[in-house]
């Protein structure tokens, strides 16, 4: 038998033994319809067409009405089954805009339909095709949107591409000023922007303010220890964007990562992937019907995405046995003994699923960005802190509760005992004052 290229979970992680351990399936709550296979752009870091899983060649380009529908009803019957209040589903690619206005009307109508509980839509798009018809249909069906940009002109430039090389930023820009404007602001959901080292974090980030945007999310390229990142500097990169964001007289944008990770300093619980031990609660389907983990985990190796399941065969309540989703909802559990003995555990979370691989060793490692984890943690931590410093406990509840759950905000950032159990799954308790008001998750 050949190596495994992930023994840890696929091989070492018995479902079985962790339910017999307490561990419980936490349901889906957010649901990515990858509604279009093919992209007019041709990013150069894009996880589904530029890494290792080429499984995109073999997808339908568009999701059929046949899976569209068994997909609904598959969303139907897990929301019943777990008495979800509410779902958010959110459209992919590929370029979901490619599918064009008559066939989003359709979906949007099937899924409101045959869901019987709140569908929150979201599309996640590149922006090339925000023109005014698009985002008419987009604000009629009370679908948000949220695009990807990494920066000005010279930033995209370097990666956000068409086929025949030209630069999109023209045409994502004329897009965003549409979508940022009094007709079309209430489906603004975002900006969302690949870090390249190789821009200017200031400058890259006063570019995206000039669109207005009611949040930023900033992704880490996705890399792993057999895969490693594009350059180094991240933590450097990440703490001008905070101090530049930080230090304005007003906040001019929610920048996702910093308030989620202000948030968990001051022990509430995260709402993004990326931090946190938080239960995750996404699945995706394929153009074809099938039912994936993770849409980034194609970035590790090809299939590492895969479940074996197809809505028309199998359920989203089967998928809750697969061996990653168990992994990626069992908290620290998860973690590499080096991660759980790491006193910023509870915050890190180990860094993103995917960041974690190694060849030959699976998902169980420390995340290929660590170093920069904890920097850009002890950098936010230190910052806040200090800046807290002066409030008394008397005219500050929520800080008074902070020191007393978490002694170490007291004096040394780090001196916290690891937590070895879960936290409560994202969403399941009230968003504070800083969480942003868009899906908790924008794939990109």
């Amino acid at each position: 038998m050949t190596e495994h290229l992930a023994p840890w979970p696929l091989q070492h992680l018995d479902v079985a033994d962790a339910r017999k351990a307490g561990h419980e399936p936490v349901p889906f709550q957010q649901f990515i319809l990858k509604i279009h296979s093919r992209c007019n752009l041709a990013c150069t870091y894009c996880y589904v067409y530029e890494m290792a899983d080429q499984g995109w060649r073999e997808m339908p380009r568009l999701m059929s009405p046949a899976v569209t529908e068994m997909t609904a009803k598959r969303i139907d019957e897990h929301a019943r089954a777990h008495h979800l209040p509410g779902v958010d589903v959110i459209l992919h690619g590929g370029e979901p805009l490619l599918a064009g206005t008559r066939w989003l009307t359709e979906l949007t109508g099937l899924l409101r339909a045959q869901i019987s509980t709140q569908v929150n839509l979201t599309v996640q798009t590149n922006g090339t095709l925000l023109r005014p018809p698009m985002l008419q249909t987009l604000r009629d069906l009370g679908i948000r949107v949220g695009v990807s940009l990494d920066g000005d002109a010279e930033a995209t430039g370097r990666h956000r591409l068409y086929p025949s090389g030209r630069n999109s930023y023209a045409a994502v820009a004329d897009g965003l000023h549409l979508l940022g404007s009094p007709e079309f602001r209430e489906i603004y959901g975002g900006i969302l922007c690949a870090i390249d080292v190789s821009n200017d974090p200031v400058a890259t980030y006063e570019s995206l303010l000039k669109f207005d945007p009611p949040a930023v999310d900033l992704l880490l390229p996705h890399a792993n220890w057999s895969s490693p990142p594009p350059g180094s500097g991240y933590a450097d990169w990440l703490i001008e964007v905070f101090e530049r964001w930080y230090s304005a007289p007003v906040q001019e944008t929610q920048i996702r990562l910093f308030t989620e990770l202000i948030q968990l300093i001051l022990g509430g619980s995260g709402a993004v992937e990326n931090l946190g031990l938080q239960p995750e609660t996404l699945i995706v389907v394929d153009t074809d019907g099938t039912i994936k983990q993770l849409d980034s985990l194609s970035s590790a190796y090809d299939g590492a995405a895969d479940t074996g399941l197809h809505v028309f065969t199998g359920s989203f309540d089967a998928a809750l046995d697969h061996p990653t989703t168990v992994a990626r909802q069992m908290g620290a559990d998860a973690l590499s003994a080096e991660c759980r003995a790491c006193p910023v555990m509870e915050i890190c979370g180990g860094g993103l699923y995917p960041h974690r691989y190694r060849r030959g060793e699976g998902f169980r490692n420390r995340s290929v960005y660590c170093d920069d984890l904890m920097r850009l943690i002890t950098h936010v931590s230190e910052r806040v802190i200090s800046d807290l410093a002066g409030l008394s406990t008397a005219r500050s509840p929520r800080l008074a509760w902070c020191r007393a759950g978490r002694p170490w905000l007291q004096d040394a950032p780090w001196s916290a005992s690891p937590r070895t159990g879960a936290a409560p799954p994202r969403g399941a308790a009230p968003h504070g004052p800083h969480s942003p008001s868009p899906p908790r998750r924008w794939p990109g």
